[in-house]
Parts: C-alpha cells; structure tokens; sequence
C-alpha cells in the first residue's frame, strides 16, 4: 500500500521564493500549495486540511505569530514550520512556545527541509491519533470521571466531549461541590492540550494579593516579602490549560489583568515592566450568578462576556439523584481498594433520598465517615449521619391512627420530593426514573379513577 505524501501549505510575500519552493518540494514527492499573504491562510484551512505549513515570520499586513496563533485555532494538529531570512532567538523561542513545530533560517538545505516536513506530517498524524484513542477511551471509561448515567450526566459528557477540542474560553457553571473541576479537567484531557499542564487557582480561597501574585508571579522587590523574583501559574500553564475557579469572587483587579491576558494572550509580573506571551487556554468557574454581579459592579461586564463564550451547566446531586448509587460506589471503590463493603438497601434508600445541598463533595465525605465507622463488610443506616435520615423520612410520619395506606405514603413521598425540587414534575420524574405522565397520575389519584 502506498504511503500518502505529505500536504503542505506554503506561506510567503516573496512571490519568487513560492515559486522556487513550490517546484523544488514538488519535485521531491509532496502535495504543495502556496499563499501569499497569512490573512488568507484561515479561509483556506476551513475548506481544506493540511499536514504541515510552512510559514514565513516576517509578512506584510498579517505577520507569521499571528498566522500562527490563527492556524493553530482552526486547525490545532496540523504543524507549523517558521521558515524565514529574519531568525532571531527571539522569535523562534515566541514561536516554538506557540505550537511551532521547528524554526529554520532561509536559506536552508532542501534534503535538510523535506526531512523536517516528512517528520512534521509523522508527529501531526500521532498526535491525531493519540487524541482519537482519547476520545475512544473516555466513551468506554467516561463514568469514572463524569460519573452517572442520568439524562444530566448524558449531555454533561456529550457536550464536553464537543467543547474539548476547540481553543475557545469555557465558562463551567453550578453550585459548590457539583463537580466543576472535575468537568474542566475533563475538558483539558480530552483537548489537544491534554498530553500538558494543566493548573488551577481558587479565587475564594485568597486575598487579593496573594491571588494576583500567584496567578502573574512577581518580581523581586514588589512587594514586602517579595525576595525573589517568581513564575505565575500562566507561565507555568504554558502551552496548557489553566483553571480560573470561583471567579465570580474574583476582586476587579485581578479581573482587569484576566482580562488583558484573554484580549492579548499577554501579561506582567507584579513589578515587572516586561510583556510575557503565553499560550494558555482559559477555562472558568463559579456558582454566583455573574449577571447579577455584573448590574452591581462587583464583576466586570466586558470579562463577563469573553468568559461566557462556552458556557457549561453542572447539574445539582439532588436534580439526578438516579446517579446517586454508581457514585457511591465509585467512592467505595476509591476508600475501600480491597474489599468493597456492600450497601444495605435502607442504606442507599436514605442516600437516594436526601437533598445533598453540599452535592457531590457532600456524598463523597458522609461515604468515608460511613467507612470508618462500619465493620468494612457493609454499610449501614446507622453509619450514616442521623440529619440524612431526617431529612429523607418527613413523609414517615404516621397520623394520629398509627398507620397509613401504602397509597398515602407513597402521595406523601412524592409531595416531599416536588417541594424538595421547588415544583418541578420533570425534575422529579426524572430523579424517580417514571415519566411525567406516571407521576402526575400517582400525584392525582382519584383524577384518573374519575376518568
């Protein structure tokens, strides 16, 4: 079978220079076309994928670093050779820390030249590969990360398997202890960033101070204390993805710097007067309502709205309680790597049934506490925490007869449930795993024995 040749496009001002290259790689075997001017360069990568581009760093309207970043947004696996007659260290450290593939100083060597092209088109297939064999693996494996297999956890995973690969801002959405992290790490492993760092800061958890220099370093002299001179997480998120968490509690100060990077892909050390480029991809997070924020002046409406490109919703534990069991079997699984203890239906029947308003994070600690405090071969309603049982049972208790209908107890389960759920049917049924129908006839008993 024949090995395809590589395609490549060529970009370059120098209408001679095309012309050359153009017969010269031809010659050797490969698929080439030329431009002249990097504008044209996204256009032409929409309708049409290529390998390797060869790029020159010094043009007219549009130069080759932004080329660069352009391509690498349109098409993130198709590598990228600076090829120019203006090489400094400079710019091919700029370049390379871009996604550039190589740097290479015309004139050079033609062999030299189709050799890197032929190993550039080899390194752009792996890295397709390897993002497809991601892929793959995170359908076959997804639940143990983006665990449940609720209607919410469904179009969690689907859409951010189709958010991964795009370069864009995403802005991760939901009440404290859902899961956001967990999505944004999800997002960065399934991207084309997957294989590099990815870094997090909590805005919540520091003053203003400490967030600024951690997340944009500082130089020696800054401030008091500050003895020496130190990286920020964007420059050690470089190349990869960094994770803004609780952003709404952002203070203005950081959000105007936040800013800046997300406009120009460029901030300053606290104290420095230089310009340090970087290639990160932004990804945010915050249960506040950021609208809000924004009418009280509290947040930035111009971040607001370069944040909010991609937003991602994180659904409550109480709005999929299906998805209740198979976490907490994971978490067994996580504090128990020997034996996993089994739960007893009472057990589970109670932790279906509470309203979880620490979420995720809330189930994960009430499974360890049930751990520690049972005999390891099960876990037990009296392992629990006694306001769970409270909290699940209202609808237990018995009129002033002692007993009830198995009907009433059943009426009074669901009402509890449509006020856990602020009213909502849908909500509801879902969580019961019954449709809307079902439910409305179990809420309307004697509707439907009048029909």
């Amino acid at each position: 079978m024949a090995v395809k040749s590589p395609s490549v496009l060529m970009v370059d001002d120098d209408a001679s220079f095309r012309m050359v290259m153009e017969h010269e790689l031809s010659s050797a075997g490969l698929e080439i076309e030329t431009l002249a001017a990097g504008e044209l360069v996204e256009n032409k990568l929409l309708r049409q994928p290529f390998d390797v581009v060869l790029l020159d760093l010094h043009m007219g309207q549009m130069d080759g670093v932004e080329t660069l970043r352009r391509i690498k947004q349109v098409r993130p696996f198709t590598e990228v050779i600076i090829l120019t007659g203006h090489g400094s260290v400079e710019a091919a450290v700029q370049t390379l820390k871009l996604g550039a593939y190589d740097f290479l100083a015309k004139p050079c060597d033609l062999d030299h030249l189709e050799s890197v092209i032929r190993n550039a088109a080899r390194a752009r297939e792996m890295r397709s590969e390897n993002f497809a064999l991601r892929q793959e693996i995170h359908r076959h494996e997804g639940d143990r990360r983006l665990i449940g297999r609720s209607m919410e956890m469904k179009k969690l995973r689907a859409l951010t398997e189709r958010v991964a690969p795009s370069e864009s801002t995403v802005l991760i959405r939901g009440e404290s202890g859902c899961g956001k992290e967990v999505v944004a790490r999800e997002i960065h492993r399934l991207s084309t960033k997957g294989d590099r760092p990815f870094v997090t800061l909590d805005c919540g958890a520091m003053d203003e101070s400490l967030a600024l220099s951690e997340l944009f370093g500082h130089e020696r002299g800054a401030y008091t204390g500050a003895d020496t001179r130190k990286h920020g997480l964007f420059e050690m998120a470089d190349s990869g993805t960094i994770l803004v968490d609780e952003v709404g509690d952002a203070p203005l100060s950081l959000q105007s710097r936040l800013l800046r990077v997300l406009e120009t892909g460029t901030f300053r050390h606290l104290g420095g007067e230089e310009s340090i480029k970087v290639d990160v991809r932004i990804l945010a997070a915050t249960h506040r309502d950021l609208e809000a924020r924004v009418k009280d002046g509290t947040f930035r409406q111009d971040l607001y709205y370069r944040l909010n490109v991609l937003t991602i919703e994180v659904a409550s534990l109480r709005e999929r309680l299906t998805d209740v069991p198979e976490l907490v079997e994971h978490f067994l699984r996580l504090l128990c790597p020997g034996q996993i203890p089994d739960v007893e239906p009472e057990t589970m029947s109670i932790l279906q049934g509470y309203s979880w308003p620490g979420n995720v994070r809330e189930l994960r600690n009430v499974v360890e506490r049930a751990v520690i405090l049972s005999d390891r071969e099960s876990i037990r309603p009296e392992d629990l925490p006694s306001n769970l049982a409270q909290d699940t049972a209202p609808w237990e208790n018995s009129d002033a007869s002692g007993v009830q209908s198995l009907g009433d107890v059943e009426l009074r389960y669901l009402r509890s449930l449509l006020k856990r759920f602020d009213g909502s049917r849908a909500k509801v049924a879902a969580a019961l795993g019954i449709s809307e129908r079902t439910l409305y006839r179990k809420l309307h008993p004697h509707r439907e024995s009048d029909d």
